[in-house]
């Protein structure tokens, strides 16, 4: 397959592992040009390029980029000038947030799917948001009082578990967390990913 000179990034705009991506391509200040889908109707162009049909799928003039992590990485090893990638330990941190956190998240976000009810599936995920908390009672940022790459990983899903129940949230003790997310919600780099793309379509 020949792959374009321009990046090319297929994304879903409100899908936690896309924003993540685009958070760190725009951080980066990669160029790309932006494919808005449906998942429900994936484009063939997009498949052709990644059978795994998630977002985020981005083509580089070197190959095929199909994971956010991967993404992400990619991204700052082009460029990285508030040094995200600075702490060792954060890898640790994702590897919890995208293995364990990330599919008990799903089942509170869709607990209709499922047996138990919506407020025993959010009691399972709780120890993720006593983890992040207590970090944020010594710093702002998750490891420092600096963004790292663990921060704007994580941040798309802690939106997405927030926004399932707001008032349950803003209700909660987690009062660091919620600063925290109020900072990611109101940056300039976040509000910036989340701009409106008209839908692409292969025709």
């Amino acid at each position: 397959m020949e792959y374009q000179q321009l990046n090319i990034l297929y994304s879903f705009r409100r899908c936690p592992y896309a924003i993540r991506a685009r958070m760190a391509l725009n951080y980066a200040d990669i160029q790309y040009q932006y494919r808005e889908i449906l998942l429900k109707n994936k484009p063939q162009s997009m498949l052709s390029y990644s059978a795994k049909a998630t977002v985020p799928v981005l083509i580089t003039k070197d190959g095929i980029i199909d994971e956010s992590i991967d993404v992400m990485h990619w991204s700052l090893s082009q460029f990285d000038p508030d040094k995200w990638l600075l702490q060792p330990q954060q890898n640790n941190l994702i590897e919890l947030c995208d293995k364990q956190f990330k599919p008990q998240l799903d089942r509170y976000k869709y607990s209709d799917r499922h047996e138990l009810t919506e407020d025993e599936y959010r009691d399972e995920v709780l120890w993720f948001l006593d983890l992040l908390d207590k970090r944020l009672q010594r710093h702002s940022q998750l490891f420092s009082d600096n963004v790292s790459m663990a921060d704007i990983s994580i941040f798309p899903f802690i939106r997405q578990f927030a926004f399932v129940d707001k008032q349950w949230f803003d209700d909660s003790t987690y009062t660091y967390l919620q600063k925290w997310l109020t900072g990611h919600l109101q940056s300039d780099l976040f509000i910036k990913v989340m701009e409106k793309h008209p839908l692409w379509s292969d025709k």
